[in-house]
């Protein structure tokens, strides 16, 4: 069970509490408790909620990261809640300084909750509502029993991306009573042009009229599509018209929910470990550090900031950026007079000493995601300095290279692996397939082709759900096909768009 801090836990905290809030940082509560490494690794494989429902994942994820602690591999420094209050879970076997760098790093978090975009529409209260969650499959475990619930949530989670995680920001579809309004008044049917008033109700008489909507209406039916336009949130689709029991129904609704409240998360995730790091390091360096723990201090952060070639460590590439932002914005660095300056030299020694560095990066870590942020700050100057290249695989020397060192396939390809997650985007077209009461669906190639494998078990997974044939239509060597799964077989046939 966890414990509440020692006192003089409790005083290290009080004291970096201190320090985040001369720096400006602005965050909500924040609750520490102190557990063991064999807590943290429980409570991190429930992906840093104390209670979840049953599943034998969670179990899965136990193993893997107590095996990885036991023998040395990794070591989990750090676990925070998006709550209000947020909660942080301290290991009680860390040293002091670990102790103190931990704090720090979960008040940047705390902060980053609370302030950014992406955050605003998240549950503040998802501890409480993941225990109801819990009590609810529960009790549809007890009620249905444990083999049928737990196949349904293997399958549900293997869908749980697709959901449309800009859905809390963006209005896709119209208002539904304004477009209907809109839709009526369209459809008046007038009759035949009348050149006298009188003469009205002769040349276009109330039958027929009547007749003339009717048939408006059936028009209307036959041209309605289902959905009336491409469905990006698939999961709602699902829950809205699948042929679902209640119980599916209600466990479809759970998971949906919680991909949406990760779903921030994954958005931002350079950013916010980033601007977590940036203040740890701004906090230790500048005000929490002893002496004697600078050497143990700059160890651990450098173990933090690794990065291997060929993967991004959101950590390091984060604090850079914010670093660099910060610099940019302090000597001047922006704007068209710097972008038009040519000499090399002017550009190295270029200080207008504006002071402004502090001030911008609280104003962008309230309005950018990754994907802005990349795209936004990125710079030449900066790929290069942070050796930013494309790299490949070479299996002839079993050795990873560099593949292109050129400035915009380097940022083209970071914006590839953020956009969606780095998965494909997939939209329902048609509910009711060539009025087969198929659904169709519809992958948006942006020049990754899906993985066969992946994509057949995926409609084999929706078609349990839809409890009818589903098709998607993608591409493959630049041809349009179409995958299909109807409850027993897989085909594959071209389409012509």
């Amino acid at each position: 069970m966890p414990k509440s801090l020692t006192p003089r836990l409790a005083a290290l905290r009080d004291e970096i509490h201190g320090y985040a809030k001369e720096f400006g940082l602005d965050f909500f509560d924040t609750v520490f408790e102190m557990v063991s490494y064999d807590e943290m690794n429980m409570v991190a494989a429930y992906g840093g909620f104390p209670t979840r429902y049953p599943h034998w994942r969670w179990g899965m994820e136990y193993e893997q990261l107590a095996k990885g602690y036991e023998y040395g591999l990794s070591k989990i420094y750090e676990l925070v809640i998006n709550n209000d209050p947020c909660y942080a879970y301290l290991m009680e076997s860390n040293p002091e300084v670990d102790q103190k760098l931990v704090m720090a790093h979960v008040y940047g978090h705390c902060d980053f909750f609370k302030n950014n975009f992406s955050f605003r529409h998240t549950n503040r209260r998802m501890i409480d509502e993941m225990a109801n969650h819990a009590t609810r499959v529960r009790r549809w475990v007890d009620k249905i029993g444990v083999e049928k619930v737990e196949d349904f949530i293997d399958r549900t989670l293997s869908l749980e991306n697709l959901i449309d995680q800009h859905s809390p920001h963006i209005r896709r579809n119209p208002d539904p009573r304004r477009a209907e309004d809109e839709l009526k008044a369209n459809e008046r049917v007038e009759g035949f042009k009348v050149g006298r008033e009188y003469m009205r109700g002769y040349i276009n008489p109330s039958e027929f009229l009547d007749s003339q909507r009717k048939k408006v209406e059936e028009e209307k039916q036959r041209a309605k599509k289902f959905p009336e336009r491409p469905q990006r949130d698939v999961l709602l689709f699902l829950l809205e018209e699948a042929p679902l029991e209640p119980w599916e129904s209600d466990i479809l609704a759970i998971l949906r929910e919680e991909a949406h409240y990760f779903a921030p998360q994954g958005q931002t995730k350079i950013m916010n470990e980033g601007w977590a790091s940036y203040w740890h390091s701004t906090i230790m360096t500048r005000r929490a550090l002893r002496d004697d723990e600078i050497i143990d201090y700059a160890d651990h952060h450098s173990g933090t900031m690794g990065t291997r070639p060929g993967a991004i460590n959101p950590y390091k590439l984060g604090i850079e950026l914010w670093r660099d932002i910060e610099e940019r914005w302090n000597k001047g660095r922006f704007g068209k007079e710097w972008d038009e300056c040519d000499d090399l030299r002017a550009r190295r020694s270029w200080d207008k000493k504006l002071g402004a560095g502090r001030e911008k990066i609280f104003e962008v870590r309230k309005h950018y995601n990754d994907i802005t942020f990349i795209d936004t700050f990125l710079t030449p100057e900066f790929a290069m300095e942070q050796k930013l290249f494309v790299y490949g695989f070479n299996d002839k020397r079993n050795s990873w290279e560099i593949l292109d060192r050129e400035f915009r396939k380097v940022k083209s390809k970071l914006l590839q692996g953020l956009t969606n997650f780095g998965q494909p985007i997939i939209e329902v077209v048609d509910g009711n397939h060539e009025n087969r009461g198929e659904l169709l669906l519809a992958h948006k190639h942006d020049g990754q082709d899906l993985k066969g494998d992946y994509a057949r078990e995926t409609l084999r997974n929706l078609q349990s759900l839809w409890r009818r044939p589903v098709n998607i239509i993608t591409r493959y060597d630049n041809k349009s096909v179409m995958l299909r799964f109807d409850g027993t077989n897989h085909t594959e046939k071209k389409v012509e768009l």
